[in-house]
């Protein structure tokens, strides 16, 4: 998995303010479709940020979005940017029964798919809840015809995190034969390894951490992978009734997205999974 190329990846998990998982209860999926659409303006400011600094990305898409918004599915996809699988319902992997999984999967891709003419070869689960125990969701995508997952962060963290796990791209090998697994990005600090990939840790956290882990991963000549939402860009979403802490982490450093994704891109060179994996169809 070792490259010369000092390329790293760039991703985006595109969803709607209000698919927020912490907002499952205030937004339950049945009202999605009453709720004012906020997405297109923000991937759009993200297609002008990826052209100004010549990179592509990989665009991690919900089905039940993608199927409301074709054009702006068509329009990342003709601008040379791959499209990748986010589930259609954006629910978390472990609330699910392996058929429903399935279910999901196939019909994110098959939509996504139509829209684009091309072969969807990425997912990522909502959450990264691809957890210790439910290691059939990789049986499942590999049998659904996905050739690489993007879920595991290498964390010890409430909720999500895969403790233990290669912290650089690997190849999972099961039953159903075999995946490539891209980890979220990574540092050690103190004997701990923390979070530097991107999303709520990229408005929160020093943006020196994310700097040292991509220097690092750059340095063994490995692919860090990054990600953020449309919505950690947009400063006028709607600020829904949640508690204290959800508004924290959710409204928190908006401001400081766009600056720091502005350094991050001038500093490093990325593309899509797709291009540095050479996965196209």
């Amino acid at each position: 998995m070792t490259s010369p190329t000092a390329l790293h990846v760039f991703s985006v998990d595109v969803e709607e303010y209000f698919q927020v998982l912490a907002f499952e209860q205030t937004v339950p999926r049945p009202s999605w479709g009453d709720m004012p659409s906020r997405v297109e303006a923000s991937v759009d400011q993200l297609l002008e940020l990826l052209a100004r600094h010549s990179a592509s990305a990989t665009f991690f898409t919900v089905g039940w979005l993608a199927e409301r918004k074709p054009d702006l599915i068509k329009r990342i996809a003709g601008l040379g940017h791959e499209i990748a699988s986010h589930s259609w319902w954006h629910r978390r992997v472990t609330s699910l029964t392996a058929d429903q999984f399935r279910e999901d999967v196939r019909r994110c891709r098959a939509v996504l798919e139509d829209l684009t003419g091309r072969r969807v070869a990425g997912f990522r689960a909502p959450s990264f809840s691809i957890v210790p125990g439910v290691e059939w969701a990789f049986d499942v995508l590999i049998e659904e015809g996905y050739l690489y997952d993007s879920s595991v962060f290498p964390i010890r963290r409430s909720g999500y995190g895969y403790p233990g796990a290669p912290a650089e791209p690997y190849q999972i090998r099961r039953p159903a034969g075999v995946l490539l697994e891209l980890p979220m990005a990574t540092t050690v600090a103190a004997g701990m390894r923390l979070p530097a990939a991107g999303g709520g840790w990229f408005r929160h956290l020093p943006y020196s951490l994310t700097d040292r882990a991509f220097r690092e991963h750059q340095a063994r000549g490995q692919a860090a992978m990054f990600y953020i939402h449309p919505w950690e860009i947009d400063q006028g979403q709607p600020r829904l009734g949640v508690s204290l802490l959800t508004r924290m982490r959710h409204y928190g450093g908006i401001s400081r997205t766009m600056p720091r994704l502005e350094r991050l891109l001038a500093t490093f060179r990325f593309v899509s999974a797709e291009r540095r994996y050479d996965l196209a169809a």
